[in-house]
C-alpha cells in the first residue's frame, strides 16, 4: 500500500529513495513496488530530467520487470550494487548541482520558457552527457543550435531546407534578429557577434570531428573528453541563450508597438 506521506518532497531525496529501493531489490531487500512506481512516474513526467534516469528505470516500469535484467547483469550483490549507484551518478550529480556551471540555471530557465518540450529538453541532454558521454554531449551541443535556429525560423515564417548546415542556419538567424556583424558598424559589436559566429562554426568542427555524429575510419586524432563536451556545451548553451533572449525581446517590443 502506498502512503504519499512516507515519501519525501525534496527531489533528491527522492531520488535516492528510488536508488535504494532498486538496489534492495537487487540484493534481496523487500520490494517497495508501488514506490518504485510511483517514483518512476514522477520522474519520467519531468522533462528537464527524464533523460538522466537510468536506462532501466526507463524500460522497466515495475520491480518484477527489473528483477530479471538485473540478475543477469551481474550474479554478485556487490556488482548489482555498482551497476545501480554508476547508473544513478548522472542524475544525482545534476541534482546535487556538482556538474553545474554557473551559466547552465540561465539557461535551463530561458531554453525552458521558450521551448519546453524541445530546445529545453536538447539541453539538459547535453548537460548530462558533457561528464558520461563526452562524443554523445558534443553530438547534442550542435543539436540544440540547429534546434533553437529552426524555431525561431519557424516562428519568424522564414524558410529553410534540410539541407542547410548549422553555419547557414545561424547566419540566417542572426540576419533576422539584426545579429549579423554587417548589420553594425561599431566595431566592438560586430567583434563580439563575429566571434559568436565563429563559436557556432568551431561547434560544428568540433562535432564532425570528436562526436559520435558519423561512422569513422581508423583512429580519432583526439579522443574527447569531458573539457571538450563542456567546452562545446556550454559555448552552444551560451549562444542559443543569447538567440533565444534576443528573440524574445524583439517579440515583447513588437506586441507593445502594436
Amino acid at each position: 500500500m502506498l502512503n504519499i506521506n512516507e515519501i519525501p518532497s525534496a527531489i533528491v531525496e527522492r531520488a535516492s529513495m528510488l536508488e535504494g529501493i532498486l538496489i534492495a531489490s537487487a540484493t534481496g531487500g523487500s520490494q517497495d513496488n508501488h514506490v518504485y512506481e510511483y517514483l518512476r512516474r514522477e520522474f519520467m513526467a519531468d522533462i528537464s530530467i527524464r533523460d538522466l534516469l537510468p536506462t532501466f528505470v526507463r524500460t522497466h516500469r515495475n520491480l518484477d520487470a527489473f528483477w530479471p535484467y538485473i540478475k543477469n547483469e551481474a550474479g554478485t550483490y556487490a556488482e548489482r550494487r555498482q551497476i545501480i549507484t554508476l547508473a544513478f551518478t548522472p542524475l544525482m550529480d545534476y541534482l546535487d548541482g556538482r556538474n553545474a556551471a554557473p551559466s547552465d540555471k540561465v539557461a535551463l530557465d530561458v531554453l525552458e520558457k521558450f521551448d519546453a518540450d524541445g530546445v529545453h529538453a536538447v539541453w539538459t541532454k547535453a548537460l548530462s552527457r558533457r561528464n558520461t558521454d563526452p562524443e554523445g554531449a558534443i553530438t547534442t551541443a550542435r543539436t540544440l543550435l540547429e534546434t533553437v535556429t529552426k524555431r525561431i525560423l519557424d516562428q519568424t515564417g522564414e524558410s529553410y531546407t534540410d539541407k542547410d548546415d548549422l553555419p547557414k542556419l545561424y547566419a540566417s538567424t542572426a540576419k533576422i534578429l539584426n545579429l549579423a556583424p554587417s548589420q553594425h558598424s561599431e566595431e566592438a559589436i560586430k567583434a563580439i557577434l563575429g566571434g559568436a559566429m565563429t563559436l557556432v562554426n568551431g561547434i560544428g568542427t568540433l562535432r564532425n570531428r570528436l562526436s559520435d555524429a558519423h561512422g569513422r575510419g581508423g583512429a580519432l586524432p583526439v579522443k574527447p573528453s569531458p573539457r571538450h563536451a563542456s567546452l562545446a556545451v556550454n559555448m552552444a548553451g551560451a549562444v542559443a541563450t543569447f538567440l533565444v533572449e534576443t528573440f524574445l525581446e524583439r517579440q515583447a517590443a513588437n506586441k507593445q508597438i502594436r
